[in-house]
């Protein structure tokens, strides 16, 4: 069963995706993919150099290509995504249904002890970055929870709980079984339709 489960990670920039989706493919014996590291990859070069250069329109281009392209890949897989690949509702579309989502939620507070120091993260290269968060996280969380099938609070867990909360969530969702809701997560709201 769990070779052919798939789930994507969504949320603010610095919420632990890639951590927990690494040790999270690696728990459920899947493949993980980093959106962010395929689009690298692809780009040749680093996603700020390319919005320095290129800017985030074509940035938002191409990764809603590539994101669909790794969404039609078979098998199993944990797809950590960028923070903004939920902006375009085309990319919400294809997340929902490429498998369960998950949202790995955190405060921009939070955010801001975990990437104060990264110069890697071109939206937060501005004179007041935790404004600059607090916006982003004012656009963004209402996507995230459209998108998400599952909410995550990252806030105090370690790597390894949310791990293990994110399995208890979905061997519940592949069962059928309970309300979809386990300590430290709460279900989103579906959009209508």
């Amino acid at each position: 069963m769990q070779q052919h489960l798939r789930c994507a990670l969504v949320g603010m920039p610095g919420s632990g995706k890639s951590t927990v989706g690494r040790q999270l493919a690696h728990r459920l014996g899947v493949s993980f993919v980093d959106l962010d590291h395929e689009l690298e990859r692809h780009l040749g070069t680093s996603i700020r150099r390319f919005f320095e250069t290129e800017g985030e329109a074509r940035f938002r281009d191409i990764e809603a290509q590539l994101l669909a392209d790794v969404a039609q890949q078979p098998g199993g897989m944990v797809l950590s995504t960028g923070g903004g690949a939920v902006l375009r509702p085309e990319n919400r579309e294809v997340l929902r249904r490429f498998g369960n989502v998950l949202y790995l939620s955190a405060s921009p507070e939070e955010i801001y002890k975990r990437v104060r120091r990264d110069r890697n993260r071109p939206l937060l290269q501005v004179s007041n970055p935790m404004e600059k968060l607090r916006e982003l996280y004012a656009a963004r969380d209402p996507l995230y929870r459209e998108t998400a099938h599952y909410v995550i609070e990252t806030g105090r867990p370690s790597v390894s709980t949310l791990v293990h909360m994110i399995m208890m969530q979905l061997e519940m969702a592949a069962s059928g079984g309970g309300d979809g809701i386990t300590a430290g997560a709460q279900a989103a709201a579906t959009p209508p339709g």
